[in-house]
């Protein structure tokens, strides 16, 4: 184990799992989590196996019965508003180990801890304001409905943020007055350790949120598959997700599911071509472009197209790469099989007549799984680097004569995450987003938003949203009362 993890964690050999407000041993095999800047390992943690799962959601499922499910919004809001600040107490400790975990630059990791404390702070102020509706009815009755917590809710996390990830999920949950029993993924589960200890530490009650390292054939499907979990939510592939709607079903209870993207951006003729550019070139330098809902579809029209792709290619060239604690513009992708991924990708792009026009090669003089981040034009609609999900550093370049052609472009993916626009006319942009099948459209910006804009996919990227005052519907069940007068 390195110097940081253990001096963060507190641990000289195995990691295990966090349950009832103190570090457990998990009694299942031992996985190795490697810095993917250096190939180095970071630690060893020991697996949740189904008995350790049945532990953490039985400590969860007591301290909701006997504890948190009964405090009182103004209490819960006090704690929540508590771990915001032990957060932002620890970010700089908490940030080096989440870009040691992950490989993505410091600036961003310290992003992503600030993120995470948004999201406690976002909901600290929503706990006491959690309400219903009063209903007038016909004759002899009226009635009233509560929003009330399903009890234990599981949050299986993915890799490329598992910080802010965990927080957007639970923070909303905490709330509502649900506990939790999170799930990071096996190649990142550093800092949702970490961030457990932190929350106890700042006055959450021991068991409302435990964590549970491990992979998803085994601790994740344990979690799904337990008696008293009563809703999940995960984030991740569509593939995985599909997988878990179909356990949740089998069990009837709720999920919430954030999937893939594919996302498009619109780039009319009036575009500020600048700001386009830099969307464009934000896609790749978030965690690597290994981000859901980086717009990695521009559709741009025909007649700048030309100017825009050179614009793009230069602003892409001039992009750092290097070991995250180096604070470059792009640390590596997560992992071995990612990298290769993302190679088979451009591959497949270049074999189906795509233009790559800049980066995809091995940077040299660096270990890790770093990629230079690749601009490829000549892209159809109907390529496989056009429709699926990447997850790389990889930008691709579509061009359209006219704003149907735009919208049937954008809309033809089995995806529906997130969509941009860059238009100077507004009424154009507002008319586009109007048509676009999208759970979030930007305008002139991207990304943009914050904690409290409502995020969630159409079509395959999703069921439900996160974020703002719609998770709290997410993470909440509606009762009628009706009251005879």
């Amino acid at each position: 184990m390195t110097a940081d993890v253990a001096a963060y964690l507190d641990a000289d050999s195995e990691l295990g799992a966090f349950i009832d407000g103190k570090p457990q041993p998990a009694s299942g095999e031992i996985l190795a989590v490697e810095d993917p800047a250096t190939l180095d390992e970071l630690a060893r943690v020991a697996e949740a196996t189904v008995a350790d799962v049945d532990q953490a959601v039985a400590s969860a499922r007591r301290t909701y019965l006997r504890q948190w499910r009964d405090l009182r919004g103004p209490a819960r809001a006090q704690i929540l508003a508590a771990i915001a600040a032990a957060l932002r107490r620890e970010a700089v400790g908490l940030a080096r180990l989440e870009t040691l975990d992950t490989g993505k630059p410091l600036r961003q990791a310290r992003g992503d801890v600030e993120t995470a404390a948004r999201y406690f702070e976002f909901y600290a102020g929503v706990a006491d304001k959690i309400y219903g509706q009063m209903i007038p009815g016909e004759g002899s009755y009226w009635s009233y409905t509560l929003r009330e917590p399903y009890g234990v809710v599981g949050h299986i996390t993915p890799w490329n943020s598992p910080i802010s990830q965990m927080c957007r999920g639970i923070a909303p949950s905490l709330a509502a007055g649900n506990t939790v029993v999170v799930k990071p993924s096996e190649l990142t589960p550093l800092s949702s350790l970490a961030a457990a200890r932190v929350f106890v530490n700042a006055g959450l009650p021991p068991g409302a949120c435990n964590v549970i390292p491990g992979r998803g054939p085994t601790t994740g499907r344990a979690l799904v598959g337990n008696a008293d979990v009563a809703h999940i939510g995960f984030t991740g592939s569509v593939a995985t997700g599909r997988q878990i709607l179909h356990l949740a079903a089998e069990r009837i209870i709720g999920v919430n599911l954030e999937l893939g993207g594919k996302s498009p951006t619109i780039i009319m003729p009036d575009a500020d071509l600048a700001a386009a550019v830099q969307a464009g070139a934000a896609a790749v330098v978030r965690n690597a472009g290994q981000s859901c809902f980086a717009t990695t579809r521009l559709l741009v029209h025909r007649r700048i197209a030309a100017e825009f792709a050179e614009l793009l290619v230069a602003a892409v060239a001039g992009l750092s790469v290097g070991p995250g604690l180096e604070d470059p513009d792009l640390g590596p992708v997560a992992s071995a099989q990612q990298l290769e991924k993302v190679l088979v990708a451009l591959e497949s792009g270049r074999a189906d007549g795509a233009r790559l026009v800049a980066g995809g090669g091995r940077p040299a003089g660096l270990r890790g799984h770093f990629i230079t981040p690749a601009v490829l034009t000549g892209v159809s609609n109907d390529m496989a680097i056009a429709r699926q999900e990447i997850f790389g550093p990889v930008q691709t370049v579509l061009e359209f004569d006219d704003e149907d052609e735009a919208v049937e472009l954008a809309n033809d993916s089995s995806y529906g995450l997130a969509a941009g626009i860059f238009s100077r006319d507004i009424s154009v942009a507002h008319r586009l987003a109007r048509r676009l099948e999208a759970g979030q459209v930007q305008i002139n910006r991207y990304p943009l938003g914050g904690v409290e804009t409502p995020f969630g996919g159409y079509k395959q990227s999703g069921i439900g949203r996160e974020k703002g005052l719609a998770a709290i519907d997410s993470y909440t069940q509606l009762k009628t009362v009706i009251v005879a007068e």
